[in-house]
């Protein structure tokens, strides 16, 4: 019967687990690890991009903190090899060059192995694929985002800005690079966004019409052809809604704070009343403003269903009717609206 006593390793003339060289003689013939000269990393050096191999990826760190493990893809172990370590110094030689200085350290067939290793980083610039687009002027497409029968306020067309920037953010760091807002530009009529790409164009209008209102349509114009694919370029058109939300407005003998615009009725919150209902279009006699340019006025009193109140303007005492839905008090302030000599209460 053979016994372990009978194995012996040929090169060494030790003791052996197994037929033919022993652990440390296996380990000491097996290139467990190796390590390329030269490793390269390429950078966008616009908006610090990386590229691997075709593809670009968006990145916050800095070339101190890719160095490390840029130079830890230079070392290829050889499979057997456990408890793996890799300890890295670098050294920047120029501006676009360092040196990696590599400590590596495992176990293969139960001995511990080491080495030391240099490897020289390339650190090289690119123009990356969105930056290209932009600075080359591509788009495909544009959103123009106008007002139905009046000019869009100023809080319209920041919203609309926030909206589309937000909605670029979103797309951006879930990885569509291209999806991107190339110019944003206010002009007589509206707002004008260019973007990158069909995809953010249409979430941008939809997120758009969602929390303003109003609808878009899309015309599509054909600017050329690609491998066969028909190229277009989209112009998204946002119309806003001819009153926004908070408007206030005449409503024969009553007036009334819009909630809700869609394309048949109007929902409105009516001042008088103090509930909401749905009226048409045509109802409206007139707009008298908006909430955001309502003035703090003052409560001088409220006695048998009346207020008095302190004109901003004036420092006059101006008595308007107290509504029963109002919960008001003496020394509180309220908005109010001006309708010529009207003082308009909101809610």
């Amino acid at each position: 019967m053979t016994t372990i006593r009978d194995r012996f390793c040929p090169k060494c003339g030790g003791p052996s687990d197994e037929e033919g060289l022993c652990a440390k003689c296996q380990a000491a013939d097996t290139q467990w690890a190796e390590c390329d000269t030269r490793v390269t990393s390429t950078h966008c050096p616009s908006c610090g991009a990386t590229k691997q191999v075709n593809t670009w990826t968006d990145t916050n760190r800095e070339r101190a903190e890719l160095a490390p493990d840029l130079a830890r893809t230079a070392v290829h172990f050889h499979p057997d090899v456990k408890k793996r370590a890799i300890s890295v110094e670098i050294q920047d030689i120029s501006p676009n060059r360092s040196r990696a200085y590599l400590t590596i350290t495992g176990t293969l067939y139960g001995h511990s192995v080491d080495k030391t290793c240099m490897v020289e980083l390339a650190w090289n610039k690119e123009q990356c694929d969105r930056c290209n687009r932009i600075t080359g002027s591509y788009y495909e497409g544009i959103v123009q985002v106008r007002a139905e029968e009046r000019t869009i306020s100023i809080f319209e067309m920041q919203k609309a800005a926030a909206i589309a920037t937000q909605i670029e953010e979103t797309l951006q760091e879930g990885g569509e690079r291209l999806s991107f807002i190339s110019d944003m530009t206010e002009t007589r009529d509206g707002l004008d966004i260019t973007v990158g790409s069909q995809h953010i164009g249409l979430l941008i209008v939809q997120g758009i019409t969602a929390q303003l209102g109003g609808r878009y349509t899309t015309h599509p114009k054909l600017v050329g052809e690609k491998c066969g694919r028909q190229i277009f370029r989209i112009t998204y058109l946002v119309r806003l809604p001819r009153y926004q939300r908070h408007d206030v407005v005449k409503l024969g003998r009553t007036y009334a704070e819009i909630e809700q615009v869609d394309s048949r009725h109007v929902r409105v919150f009516d001042l008088s009343e103090g509930r909401s209902r749905s009226i048409k279009e045509e109802d409206i006699v007139r707009m008298i403003g908006n909430v955001r340019n309502a003035e703090p006025a003052l409560i001088a009193y409220v006695s048998a269903g009346m207020m008095g109140l302190l004109d901003p303007a004036t420092g006059a005492t101006r008595e308007v009717p107290k509504k029963p839905w109002q919960i008001v008090n003496e020394g509180e302030n309220v908005q109010v609206l001006r309708d010529g000599d009207t003082f308009i209460v909101m809610r």
